[in-house]
C-alpha cells in the first residue's frame, strides 16, 4: 500500500468515526454533514478515472456502495419517519469495510448501489423507472425532463449594469414549505425565465444547496438577480422556480415540484407562490397544486431602477 493510499484511508476512517460520533451523540446536524462530506468523497473515489489509484474497479464498486448508505443514514437523520430507516448500528458495519478496503472480498451487508455521475434522462425515460411516488407527486403537464445532468448546484449571477429609466429585480428565496422537508438531500431551486412557449429568455441560475431544513421548510435565504431589465421582457413570461433534489436509490437528481411568478406579480417586498406538481409545465396549460395543505414558495422581491 502507497504512503498516499494510507493516508486516504486514514482520513476516510477519521471522518467516518466523527459522524458515527456525533450520530450516536444526538448532533445530527454535525453527523449529517459528515457523513455527506465523506460520501462525497467516497463518490469521487468510486468514480476517478485516473490510472494511478490503487483500488480495482470491485472496490471502487464497494467504495460507492459505502457512500450511498452513508446519504440513506444522513437522509433517515433527517426524516420524521421512523419505518425504513438505515440505522446507526447498520452503517458501523461498514467501518471494518472501508478500514480493510484493500483485503476485503465478501458480499456488501446491504442491497445498495453505488452512486454514478447524477445522469440525465431523455423526456419519457423516467416513466420506465420505479418512482416512489405519494399522493403529492407525479401528475400530468408538459414541460421539462424530470432528471438532470451532474452539475455543482451554485450558478449565480451577478447582477446587470442598471441602465436609465430601466429597472432590475432582485428575488430573495427565502424558503419552501414541504411536507417531507427533512428527507431531502442536497435540495436546490432552478430559477429560469421562460417565454409563452418554454422558451428562455434569461440564463438559467441554480441556487447553492439549501443552508437548513427545519420542521416543514427547507430554507435557502439567497438572492437571485434577474438577467434581464422588466421593461425588456415579453408579454407573458414568467419566472420558474423548480425544486429539485438527489435520490439515492433512483441516482438521479429529481424534480420534486415547481413555482411560478408572472409579471404581474412583480412587485416590492414578500410574496408566497403556490407549488405545482412536476413535470415543470413551462407553457402553463396542465397545472395541477402540489399539495392542499398550506405549503408555498417563500420569495421577497426588491426592485432597483435607475
Amino acid at each position: 500500500m502507497s504512503e498516499v493510499t494510507r493516508s486516504l484511508l486514514q482520513r476516510w476512517g477519521a471522518s467516518f468515526r466523527r459522524g458515527a460520533d456525533f450520530d450516536s451523540w444526538g448532533q445530527l446536524v454535525e453527523a449529517i454533514d459528515e457523513y455527506q462530506i465523506l460520501a462525497r468523497h467516497l463518490q469521487k473515489e468510486a468514480q476517478a478515472q485516473h490510472n494511478n489509484s490503487e483500488f480495482t474497479e470491485e472496490q471502487k464498486k464497494t467504495i460507492g456502495k459505502i457512500a450511498t448508505c452513508l446519504e440513506l443514514r444522513s437522509a433517515a437523520l433527517q426524516s420524521t419517519q421512523s419505518q425504513e430507516e438505515f440505522k446507526l448500528e447498520d452503517l458501523k458495519k461498514l467501518e471494518p469495510i472501508l478500514k480493510n478496503i484493500l483485503t476485503y472480498n465478501k458480499e456488501f451487508p446491504f442491497d445498495v448501489q453505488p452512486v454514478p455521475l447524477r445522469r440525465i434522462l431523455a423526456p419519457g425515460e423516467e416513466e420506465h423507472l420505479e418512482f416512489e411516488e405519494d399522493e403529492e407527486e407525479g401528475g400530468a403537464g408538459a414541460g421539462s425532463p424530470d432528471s438532470f445532468p451532474a452539475r455543482v448546484p451554485g450558478t449565480l449571477l451577478p447582477r446587470l449594469p442598471s441602465e436609465p429609466g430601466m429597472t432590475l429585480l432582485t428575488i430573495r428565496i427565502e424558503k419552501i414549505g414541504l411536507k417531507d422537508a427533512g428527507q431531502c438531500i442536497d435540495p436546490y431551486i432552478t430559477v429560469s425565465v421562460k417565454d409563452l412557449n418554454g422558451i428562455d429568455l434569461t440564463p438559467v441560475q441554480d441556487t447553492p444547496v439549501a443552508s437548513r431544513k427545519e420542521d416543514t421548510y427547507v430554507h435557502f435565504n439567497v438572492d437571485i438577480e434577474l438577467q434581464k431589465h422588466i421593461e425588456k421582457l415579453t408579454k407573458g413570461a414568467a419566472i420558474f422556480f423548480e425544486f429539485k433534489h438527489y435520490k439515492p436509490k433512483k441516482r438521479f437528481t429529481s424534480t420534486k415540484c415547481f413555482a411560478f411568478m408572472e409579471m404581474d406579480e412583480i412587485k416590492p417586498g414578500p410574496i408566497v407562490i403556490e407549488l405545482y406538481k412536476k413535470p415543470t409545465d413551462f407553457k402553463r396549460k396542465k397545472l395541477q397544486l402540489l399539495t392542499k395543505k398550506p405549503l408555498y414558495l417563500h420569495l421577497h422581491q426588491t426592485l432597483h431602477k435607475e
